[in-house]
């Protein structure tokens, strides 16, 4: 090989280089995560402090915590409160939880957030739309996950499914965590849906919370289940099989 030839592959070796750590940043992190908690007016203030101090407690939780330190690559996390269709607040805005001081701070600014709206409906439309928003100024991981967490259906405004068709919801995967707490809505009513609506994306499940007692496991489940990186081995199983 000529000295021109050698010096080819030493370009395309280099581009190749610059393409590769060009990608790095993304690969830096792992997941962004949004977490949506409901204040509607079905949420007297008992169940607010339960499900708000239950976030706390189950981000802190010894599995939980594992989960998020599971993989080199970090998680994103934020967290916003909904109601009504203007009534949407930033609890956590975008940090990047890269040691166990940073996911104790989290924890720390959620135990000290106060409740910013307590009289309005549930438009989860509106909260879908206000999470992509939230989603698209998130720090630039592989992932994207937005957790529904809810004790009714919605009624006000638009609805999941016109939200998911108006909002960039590409490559978005929503969770949710359904509470079976409020009295004029059954259980099987709103699992249905939350599977009918609510849910999105690869690999979307929910979980049910036994009233608002049973966020925190709930949520522990849920968050313990997102943040456990997959198994290499086991993905590439499920795709011969399914090919």
């Amino acid at each position: 090989m000529g000295e021109h030839g050698k010096h080819r592959l030493l370009v395309r070796a280099a581009v190749l280089l610059t393409a590769i750590c060009a990608a790095s940043p993304a690969a830096a992190c792992r997941l962004a995560l949004l977490l949506a908690l409901d204040v509607s007016s079905s949420v007297d203030a008992t169940e607010d402090e339960l499900q708000r101090g239950g976030l706390v407690s189950a981000l802190t939780a010894p599995e939980v915590r594992a989960a998020f330190f599971a993989s080199d690559d970090p998680v994103a996390l934020a967290v916003y409160e909904w109601s009504g269709r203007y009534n949407q607040e930033i609890l956590l805005d975008w940090i990047l939880i890269d040691s166990p001081a940073a996911l104790l701070s989290a924890a720390e600014v959620i135990a000290a957030s106060t409740r910013s709206h307590n009289e309005f409906p549930t438009a989860m439309g509106y909260a879908l739309g206000y999470g992509a928003k939230m989603l698209a100024r998130a720090p630039v991981c592989l992932n994207q996950t937005l957790d529904m967490a809810g004790d009714g259906q919605n009624n006000e405004g638009f609805g999941p499914q016109l939200a998911y068709r108006e909002f960039p919801f590409a490559g978005v995967t929503v969770n949710g965590l359904v509470v079976n707490a409020a009295e004029f809505a059954s259980e099987t009513e709103l699992v249905a849906f939350y599977q009918n609506e609510v849910l999105w994306g690869a690999g979307a499940f929910m979980e049910v919370a036994q009233g608002f007692e049973d966020y925190e496991n709930a949520m522990r489940r849920k968050l313990e289940r997102e943040l456990t990186p997959p198994i290499v081995g086991a993905l590439s199983l499920h795709s011969e099989r399914a090919g």
